[in-house]
């Protein structure tokens, strides 16, 4: 009996198929503004960066290597988000950071390349608790990143990120990114 391609495709999760739709509808060119206020004096700071986003299909070379950091088959990821930023202090325009970072998810579990705080390979749980709302939780160096990444039509996006120390809230983190172009 011949089986059909169908037959040996993965089946992917209700989750799988809510981050990929969420990779691929986040494609592109972005101008995120941001500020951070330090918890509890209040101290904030206002960045602004370009990210660009790309998606990434299972097997391709990036998810391939992320797989490998993480000790995984190279095959793992039903799929992937690769971000470029470049950022700067919009008050005082001086560079503050450049870099770029890899998503790969396996179930409800994110992979990634590097933490916001660490170089270090991590993981974060994401769920959505609704179809346009991505919410990730990540804990490593006794902190906790919850954040939350919220499309809003096909030209702007929201995030909010609160970060955690010793069960303490230290820093929220609020963004309104706007699509550049695709």
């Amino acid at each position: 009996m011949t089986k059909s391609l169908q037959d040996c495709l993965p089946v992917l999760t209700t989750e799988e198929l809510l981050v990929a739709k969420f990779f691929r509808t986040s494609v592109g060119h972005w101008l995120s503004e941001r500020r951070y206020y330090t918890l509890p004096d209040g101290d904030t700071q206002e960045i602004v960066s370009e990210i660009g986003i790309e998606f990434l299909a299972a097997g391709c070379q990036e998810l391939q290597e992320l797989s490998r950091l993480h000790g995984l088959d190279d095959l793992a990821f039903t799929c992937g988000s690769k971000i470029v930023w470049d950022s700067k202090d919009s008050v005082t325009g001086k560079k503050a950071s450049h870099g770029s970072t890899l998503f790969g998810a396996l179930g409800n579990i994110l992979y990634r390349d590097r933490g916001f705080a660490t170089p270090k390979p991590i993981t974060a749980i994401y769920h959505f608790p609704n179809p346009d709302t991505l919410c990730l939780k990540t804990e490593y160096q006794n902190s906790v990143f919850e954040e939350e990444i919220k499309l809003v039509g096909d030209k702007y996006r929201t995030r909010q990120t609160i970060i955690s120390r010793a069960g303490e809230q230290v820093t929220i983190g609020q963004y309104l990114e706007k699509r550049i172009r695709v």
